[in-house]
């Protein structure tokens, strides 16, 4: 098994360690975290009985990876010592953000980087997850990076340049979801539901339709189409939804989000 260490031990790190030993990816006694100036490390090695590193070198130190997952913006004030102490590493970054050259510079003797972009249901093993490498990863290093992703939800690669769009559709989108259950409950207020049982609706509405999408394997035009009669009820609501040109609205929201994360990454 890999003996992998984590730098950042926040929700996105703990979901992953969770998800690494749920998956018998690899073993408790070959993972190591280090958190920052808080009790985050202390409290991931706690729950999960993985080992608290004292330092970076310490934490480097016999790892076959190591998992860059603290803040993006701590990147340039990193320690020092990091870029020695991954030598001959594959370094997996979850950094937002942060490109392969980026990476490259930080990380200068690694022997294989990795860059991905998780989402926030990642931190429930219900993710799913865009990375890219800057060169072809070897066998066993693939399998490291996929069984350490793979921890979060679905997994798939992508050039780099795709990773902006990967951020606006799979990282920006469960807020966009978010948005809309927020939608669906205030209409459902609006209709004669209490706040609570109108959030529990829409919940269950969102999670349900989603569970179907998923196991039917059907399109989602196809299932749209079941439920909805001639002139229903669901038509009704449909026509109100094209005239207010939600499909475009869609589009304008994704496009924007992807813009924006181009314009972050300059520089990045």
């Amino acid at each position: 098994m890999p003996r992998i260490s984590f730098l950042g031990s926040g929700n996105m790190a703990s979901a992953i360690v969770v998800g690494v030993l749920n998956q018998k990816v690899a073993a408790v006694a070959d993972l190591a975290c280090l958190g920052g100036n808080d009790p985050t490390g202390a409290a991931l090695s706690a729950r999960t009985g993985i080992r608290l590193a004292r330092d970076v070198v310490d934490l480097c130190a016999g790892a076959d990876a190591v998992v860059v997952a603290f803040k993006p913006q701590n990147l340039a004030d990193a320690d020092p010592r990091l870029a020695e102490a991954t030598r001959g590493k594959l370094v997996i970054s979850i950094l937002a953000g942060k490109k392969i050259a980026s990476l490259a510079k930080a990380f200068p003797h690694a022997r294989a980087l990795v860059r991905a972009m998780p989402n926030l249901p990642g931190s429930i093993g219900a993710g799913i997850v865009g990375w890219s490498s800057l060169a072809p990863l070897a066998e066993a290093d693939r399998a490291i990076a996929l069984g350490v992703l793979g921890a979060l939800g679905a997994v798939h690669s992508f050039p780099e340049e795709m990773l902006d769009s990967v951020t606006a559709l799979g990282g920006s989108g469960p807020g966009f979801v978010f948005e809309f259950a927020a939608a669906l409950r205030e209409a459902g207020v609006a209709a004669g539901f209490t706040r609570e049982l109108a959030a529990e609706f829409a919940t269950e509405v969102l999670l349900g339709s989603a569970k179907l999408l998923k196991q039917s394997g059907e399109d989602a035009d196809v299932l749209r189409d079941r439920v909805t009669s001639p002139n229903g009820t669901t038509y009704a609501g449909l026509q109100a939804m094209k005239s207010a040109n939600f499909r475009d609205t869609i589009l304008a929201t994704i496009l924007a989000a992807r813009d924006r994360s181009r314009e972050l990454a300059q520089g990045s």
